[in-house]
């Protein structure tokens, strides 16, 4: 299993899976980060403590925790 967390800069990935519930899941879908949606990390902060990603047009940052959270795979 590979999360976003574990993706480097600049690659594109799809999503599988969002292993969490309630808030933070609708607030990762209110943010276009759903099943099937193409996601591009952009940058990761010193130690890796959030991760910038690309979705759609919108830039997202993500905590570190939040990004483990999210199954993907490279495309």
């Amino acid at each position: 299993m590979k999360t976003l967390f574990d993706c480097h800069k600049a690659c594109i990935v799809k999503v599988i899976k969002l292993n969490t519930k309630g808030d933070l899941k609708q607030r990762l879908i209110s943010f276009g980060i759903m099943k099937e949606a193409l996601l591009e990390v952009l940058e990761h902060s010193p130690g890796k403590s959030t991760i910038e990603v690309k979705v759609g047009k919108m830039n997202i940052a993500l905590r570190a925790k939040e990004a483990q959270m999210i199954e993907v795979e490279k495309i």
